[in-house]
């Protein structure tokens, strides 16, 4: 029986990666490379998949959401990991915490979610051509993204309003570099049982139902990838899988290491380096995935950075000749 202490918390003390002083200035040099990296990386992709005519398909559709959603929990997770190399005691509020928790949960499951989606919508475009309009309708695309964002966003505010209305005893300090909730449980001095079960099956419901959407349209593709007697288009459909799949497979081997393994099993560095993993890495793996492995994207970018060369080669000479 945990012992009751009656001490309101305010804030939490998040102790971050490391504590080693010889480590604070290039681990910070090194995220901040990645985070710069996967803020440019994800805002490109929104803007050119959505200003460009040739980008304005259902896959790029789901390709923006998931840069979005990207974004989202980087820069939520980012900024606030970064201070804590600079100060010597890296603090956040009691409602910032929740806050942070909440967008980060939310934003996750909702990337759970849109990968799915899009593994469904490769199955349509692959084994389903004809009907592919037809059934990848922008209605439906909108449908497919809202509905799981919705439920993420209620799952995500019931666990974070259970946890931040019960009882931390005073306890504040966070062995992490954010506040996630697996950390947080374990400074509540209240009975934590329903918690732990509410968290156990979102999480399973989330990995199990998405994965399960991921593999059945992979194996009904893989199938029709055999029966394709043109070596050409079975190329094809392997490029049009490559990206996402590859994508699939770094972040749901992640969050299974995370939280399917035992907890007797799990230790703090482990559970930091899996959540850099997630929260940092495979943000800005995403965009250079997709623009290096898509033909389309690739030359997009190509022919606006045309553009943009173009517009300086108009514009300096006659700034020089001033």
């Amino acid at each position: 029986m945990k012992n009751h202490n009656l001490t309101a918390v305010t804030e939490f003390i998040l102790l971050g990666i490391t504590n080693l002083p010889e480590l604070q200035a290039p681990l910070f040099l090194l995220f901040l490379i990645i985070y710069l990296t996967s803020l440019l990386g994800n805002l490109g992709t929104i803007i050119l998949t959505q200003v460009d005519p040739r980008l304005q398909t259902p896959m790029y559709f789901f390709l923006r959401h998931l840069a979005l959603t990207d974004l989202g929990y980087s820069t939520a997770v980012g900024p606030k990991m970064l201070v804590n190399f600079v100060v010597d005691q890296n603090t956040i509020s009691y409602y910032g915490c929740a806050t942070q928790m909440a967008c980060l949960g939310a934003l996750v499951g909702t990337e759970l979610f849109i990968l799915s989606v899009m593994s469904y919508d490769h199955y349509v475009a692959i084994c389903r051509p004809l009907l592919y309009t037809v059934v990848m309708t922008p209605r439906v695309c909108w449908i497919l993204v809202v509905i799981p964002c919705l439920y993420c966003i209620f799952v995500s505010l019931l666990l974070t309003t259970k946890i931040f209305t019960s009882s931390f005893c005073g306890h504040n300090v966070i062995s992490h570099f954010f506040c996630d909730s697996l950390p947080l449980l374990s400074l509540l001095c209240s009975d934590t049982y329903d918690l732990e079960v509410i968290l156990l099956l979102a999480s399973a419901f989330d990995l199990i139902f998405s994965l399960l959407v991921i593999l059945v349209s992979y194996l009904l593709i893989f199938i029709i990838i055999l029966k394709m007697n043109s070596a050409k288009g079975r190329r094809k459909a392997f490029s049009t899988c490559g990206s996402h799949f590859t994508v699939v497979t770094v972040f749901y081997g992640t969050l299974l290491f995370m939280y399917v393994q035992p907890k007797s099993s799990q230790s703090t560095a482990n559970y930091k380096v899996a959540s850099i993993l997630y929260t940092l890495i495979i943000p800005m793996l995403n965009p250079l995935i997709y623009s290096l492995r898509n033909k389309d994207v690739t030359y997009v970018l190509r022919r606006t950075w045309k553009k943009i060369g173009i517009i300086f080669e108009r514009y300096i000479p006659e700034e020089s000749q001033k």
